[in-house]
C-alpha cells in the first residue's frame, strides 16, 4: 500500500467514524472481510493454530488476534489504542425551549476544547435502543449525516471582552440549537430519533427506551497544505492509531501471534467494563492460553506498543515544549516517555522501538513534557499495569489536540504503519 493510498483509505475511516461505535463497525467489517472470525464471549470457544478472531464488547471496543503459533513460547505483539475522542453527548432528556428555539442539553466527555464548538455544522449519530413492535429489545447504530445543529456564538458586540479570554458554561452555553418551533409545538427528542430510525430503514422501531448518541463535526477530512503536508479532522485522537493499528495487522502477515486492542473510555479514565481499566483483554488472552501457568508464561514473551497521539512542537507556543524532546510532524512516529509512569515506556521498550524503526527504515522521534507542565497518559501504563507486559508509548505527532478539528502530518501515521508491521514479524522479544 503507498502513503497516496493508505491517506486517502484513512480519511474515508475517520469520516464513516463519528463514534466509538462506528469506529469499532468499521473495523470489524474490514476484520471479516479479511477472513478473521467473529466470537462471542458468551459462547464457547474452539481455537485454532493459525486462526484470525476478532471480538468486539458494547459494540465499542475490540480485540483483533491471529494464533499462527503457540503464543506461549513466542508471546503476542500487542498493539493498542482507544476508539473515544473529547465531545458533546446528548442527555438522555435534553429538550431546551426558548424563544421558540429547541436546543438539546448536552454534557462534555473527556477533555473537549470547548470554544471550537462554536459555530459549526454539527450533526448527531450514536446508538439507540429501542422497543419494537414485538416487543423486543433492539439497538441501533444513526448517523444523520447532514448538519442538523449548531452552537451559535455571541455576537462581539454583546460581549466585547470575549478576545481576552472568557469561560465557557457547559450547561448553558452549549445546548445545541436544532429548530425552531410553531407556536403551541413541543420538540421531542425520542421522536426525532424515531423518525431518523425509519430514515435509515428501520420499520419496527415502536418506542425509544435509552440513547447514546453524540454530536458531532460534517466537514470532511482533508488533506491540507500548499504542498499537502497536512491531515486535518475530528477525531485524529486517537482513531487515527485504531486505523494505523488495524491496516498493520491486515499487513502484517502471520509469522508470529499478534493482538490488536482498541478500548473505549480512555478519555474518562478507561474505568469501564470495555475500558483499558477493566477486564477485556486479560479476558481474552486468558482463554487462549487456558491455564494461569501458560498465561504467565506467554505475558512475559510478550510485548506491547501503545498508540496514542504526541503533542508536536507548535510554532506559534514553541516556549511551552522542552527543546530536547519536541516533536516535529511528518518527521516520524514518536516515543513517548515519562518519569512518572504518566507513560509505560522505559529504557528497555524505548531501545525496542528505536531499534524496530531502525530496520523498518522510518524515522523516530522522542516527547517529554515541560517539567513544570502537567503530563497526559495513555491506556499504556493501565494495561501494562493489569496484564504485567512490557509497554511502549508511542504515537504520530499532531496539532490542537482535544479539538473539534486536529491537525497530523501526511507521513507520520504511515510510517508508524510500516514499524508496526515489522514489529509483528519479530519471532523472538
Amino acid at each position: 500500500m503507498t502513503e497516496h493510498d493508505f491517506n486517502q483509505q484513512l480519511l474515508a475511516f475517520l469520516d464513516a467514524s463519528p463514534t466509538p461505535f462506528h469506529a469499532t463497525q468499521k473495523m470489524l467489517e474490514q476484520f471479516l472481510a479479511a477472513g478473521y472470525q467473529s466470537l462471542d464471549e458468551r459462547d464457547t470457544w474452539s481455537l485454532q493454530s493459525g486462526g484470525r478472531y476478532v471480538v468486539t464488547r458494547n459494540a465499542s471496543s475490540l480485540v483483533a488476534f491471529t494464533l499462527p503459533s503457540d503464543p506461549v513460547v513466542t508471546g503476542f505483539r500487542l498493539m493498542g489504542a482507544h476508539t473515544d475522542s473529547p465531545c458533546l453527548k446528548i442527555k438522555t432528556q435534553p429538550e431546551q425551549v426558548t424563544k421558540g428555539y429547541l436546543r438539546l442539553g448536552v454534557e462534555t466527555y473527556g477533555g473537549v476544547l470547548l470554544s471550537t464548538w462554536f459555530d459549526r455544522d454539527l450533526s448527531i449519530a450514536g446508538r439507540v435502543s429501542y422497543q419494537s413492535t414485538a416487543g423486543e429489545i433492539k439497538h441501533q447504530l444513526i448517523n444523520f449525516k447532514r448538519p442538523v445543529g449548531v452552537i451559535p456564538n455571541l455576537a462581539i458586540h454583546l460581549n466585547r471582552e470575549v478576545n481576552n479570554g472568557v469561560a465557557i458554561n457547559a450547561q448553558t452555553q452549549l445546548p445545541v440549537m436544532v429548530m425552531q418551533l410553531g407556536e403551541g409545538e413541543k420538540g421531542s427528542f425520542n421522536e426525532i430519533l424515531l423518525q431518523q430510525l425509519q430514515t435509515e430503514g428501520v420499520s419496527d422501531a415502536e418506542q425509544i427506551l435509552e440513547h447514546d448518541c453524540i454530536l458531532f463535526d460534517t466537514q470532511k477530512a482533508a488533506v491540507v497544505g500548499l504542498q499537502n503536508d497536512f491531515i486535518t479532522s475530528a477525531r485524529l485522537d486517537n482513531l487515527l492509531s485504531c486505523f494505523i493499528g488495524m491496516q498493520s495487522m491486515l499487513s502484517g502477515g502471520d509469522a508470529v501471534a499478534s493482538v490488536l486492542v482498541c478500548n473505549d473510555h480512555e478519555e474518562v479514565g478507561s474505568l469501564s467494563a470495555s475500558g483499558a481499566q477493566g477486564p477485556l483483554l486479560k479476558s481474552i488472552l486468558k482463554r487462549v492460553a487456558q491455564t494461569e501457568e501458560r498465561y504467565q508464561q506467554m505475558i512475559a514473551a510478550s510485548m506491547m506498543i501503545s498508540c496514542d497521539n504526541a503533542h508536536g512542537i507548535h510554532p506559534n507556543h514553541a516556549a511551552l515544549h522542552d527543546d530536547n524532546h519536541a516533536p516535529l510532524l511528518n518527521a516520524g512516529p514518536v516515543i513517548k516517555l515519562n518519569a512518572n509512569q504518566r507513560y509505560a515506556s522505559n529504557s528497555e521498550t524505548s531501545a525496542w522501538f528505536k531499534w524496530v524503526c531502525q530496520q523498518a527504515s522510518v524515522p523516530v522521534q522522542s516527547f517529554i513534557m515541560r517539567s513544570d507542565l502537567a503530563c497526559g497518559s495513555t491506556i499504556g501504563p493501565i494495561t501494562s499495569a493489569e496484564l504485567g507486559v512490557r509497554t511502549v508509548d508511542v504515537g504520530v505527532p499532531q496539532f490542537a489536540m482535544h479539538s473539534i478539528r486536529e491537525l497530523a502530518g501526511t507521513k507520520d501515521a504511515y510510517h508508524l504503519m510500516k514499524a508496526l508491521v515489522y514489529f509483528l514479524q519479530i519471532e523472538r522479544i
